[in-house]
């Protein structure tokens, strides 16, 4: 693991705690496909680990809870459902007999209780893995890892590189609605008062590039990806920023009702051979995602159980 810079961790072996985000693709394809989704799965049952593998093979499909994020789990301009977690779950659930995935779009606030209530099956929205989720949900291991990155304009003017830097050189600052990076800077000493608050990462590059502020701050595949074609901004190099003077470490999961055991375990076999195999990266690779995302984080030690083995 690399040594701290400054107030701020650098990216190797160090990743970023931050809740998620909805960015909103698809509108319309999403109201129709979560009009047609709202009959609610069949109760599976609660005992010896659950049984709802069994049923999912025998319907042939499994409902996925979306939030509409990109790249994480949204319907694209064309009303095809696509992202890191639906891909993903493509290629687990048919190793695992299911041969068909469908989505059911929600609020990203709304996956849990929504799982819960059995309205779908698995949430697949790259969720983070928390204490206080794992306390609702359970999760598969994490499928990625995630850091802080910032927009900011070309050459990096006012030299940006962390919370503390933006703080100490007065930067004008932007985040995205419910964006973990608030507190972050919040932590470094920024006034939360102060901060502009934009709907996504796209908002935030506009800003950057109009000089309405000098950062944006997101996560760093978010920010590699809508900073990639901009004549005027770039992305920064990731970083994980202190959360409560720690760096903090956190990864995207699949997560279930919490009597589903076996499915979850079926589902971890699976994403481990895919990991060993490298297809894992191929497969998140056209979101953005690459070997620096890629992790060997446990839902046991993001939910508190800390490192085994």
């Amino acid at each position: 693991m690399a040594p701290p810079h400054g107030n701020d961790m650098d990216i190797s072996g160090y990743e970023s705690r931050h809740s998620r985000r909805a960015v909103l693709a698809g509108a319309v394809a999403v109201g129709a496909l979560a009009a047609a989704g709202c009959t609610r799965v069949a109760t599976a049952s609660t005992r010896n680990g659950g049984d709802l593998l069994q049923r999912l093979r025998a319907q042939g499909v499994v409902r996925l809870g979306i939030a509409g994020e990109i790249p994480f789990g949204y319907i694209d301009k064309n009303g095809r459902l696509t992202g890191e977690a639906p891909k993903l779950a493509e290629t687990i659930f048919k190793r695992l007999g299911v041969g068909q995935v469908q989505p059911v779009p929600t609020e990203f606030g709304s996956l849990i209780p929504g799982l819960n209530s059995q309205q779908f099956d698995v949430v697949a929205a790259g969720m983070y893995v928390t204490p206080e989720r794992c306390a609702q949900v359970i999760f598969a291991d994490p499928d990625y890892q995630m850091l802080d990155s910032f927009v900011v304009r070309k050459g990096n003017p006012k030299g940006l590189h962390s919370y503390r830097d933006v703080v100490a050189k007065k930067a004008k600052f932007a985040t995205g609605t419910g964006y973990a990076q608030i507190q972050h800077a919040v932590e470094a000493g920024y006034k939360e008062s102060d901060i502009l608050i934009v709907p996504d990462q796209v908002a935030g590059l506009n800003a950057v590039e109009a000089g309405r502020v000098d950062v944006f701050a997101g996560t760093a595949v978010t920010v590699r990806e809508v900073a990639r074609k901009s004549a005027k901004a770039e992305g920064t190099k990731p970083f994980a920023p202190l959360v409560g003077g720690r760096p903090a470490i956190d990864g995207g999961a699949f997560a279930f009702r919490s009597a589903e055991t076996r499915l979850r375990d079926a589902f971890n076999v699976e994403l481990r051979k895919l990991k060993k195999s490298g297809e894992l990266l191929r497969i998140l690779r056209p979101f953005g995602f690459t070997q620096a995302e890629m992790t060997d984080l446990t839902a046991k030690e993001l939910c508190g159980g800390g490192r085994s083995g």
